[in-house]
């Protein structure tokens, strides 16, 4: 699933292809990727006549802004945006095509069907759900090393579930989680609750500091992900452990272990992760 270095990527790239385009028409091939309105017709007519003024983010979803609207996108497993030519073949699995009046289209494809999109009028889109209940955004102010301890003290999940948690706080999953406890040398399995202040401190730079990293290298492309120009991510080449079972460490040589922690795929190394 695209974290927040990849959905960032793919923003700053919409923002070149479609910001100020007008939309013509929207054609809605799978209705059930539209989550609100449930009137596929109403979702449709809402969208006719709006310009994208801008194309921002929240955690890992992105916010198309509009004249009068906000479209919430989440692009799950496999979600891809594309841009075309009107003339140009649709691809299979394109289930959502935005047509503009100058005879380009945006086209959302999803091979598992599995992305939702969400259209609210302005200023209503962060006060209900998907979006309403998520936590402060790695780079914002308040995600402080205070706020980190805080909301960790209060549970004793293991770290690395805790840290997908996106209610306390947005844009980490699996790759990044798995490389920010390597990178602060913390075991994945640790309850929250018994890291030290001085673990702590070190995970809240490493979050931070993974995390801005894998924006300016464009993400990481591990299986499909490329972004809205069809390019793919690199920071994938820095990757310390994530992908690598069974290969030596970077740092100390030991092979590398990979298990199942909260339901997900974990890598880490056991000497460097005590």
């Amino acid at each position: 699933m695209p974290e927040l270095p990849e959905v960032e990527t793919v923003r700053k790239t919409l923002v070149e292809l479609v910001k100020d385009k007008v939309i013509a028409n929207v054609f809605v091939h799978w209705p059930k990727i539209i989550k609100h309105p449930l009137e596929i017709e109403q979702f449709q007519d809402a969208l006719v006549g709006q310009r994208i003024l801008d194309v921002g983010r929240r955690g890992k979803f992105l916010k198309f802004y509009l004249d009068n609207f906000v479209l919430v996108s989440h692009l799950r497993m496999e979600g891809r945006y594309g841009f075309f030519g009107e003339s140009e073949p649709v691809e299979k699995h394109t289930h959502v095509i935005f047509q503009f009046t100058d005879g380009t289209e945006l086209r959302y494809k999803d091979v598992r069907k599995f992305g939702t999109m969400h259209l609210y009028k302005k200023g209503e889109e962060d006060t209900v759900l998907p979006l309403s209940q998520l936590g402060p955004e790695p780079f914002d102010p308040e995600f402080t090393l205070d706020f980190l301890k805080m909301k960790l003290s209060r549970t004793n999940r293991m770290i690395k579930t805790a840290l997908l948690d996106q209610k306390v706080m947005v844009g980490l999953g699996n790759i990044y989680v798995d490389e920010a406890l390597f990178r602060a040398g913390i075991h994945p399995e640790r309850p929250a609750n018994q890291l030290s202040c001085q673990e702590l401190e070190l995970l809240h730079q490493e979050i931070i500091f993974t995390l801005k990293e894998a924006v300016n290298q464009g993400g990481s492309t591990i299986r499909s992900y490329i972004n809205s120009q069809g390019q793919i991510g690199m920071f994938q080449l820095q990757l310390f452990v994530y992908g690598r079972t069974n290969e030596p460490c970077k740092n100390c040589g030991s092979i590398l272990t990979k298990t199942v922690v909260g339901g997900r795929g974990t890598h880490y190394c056991s000497t460097c992760q005590k």
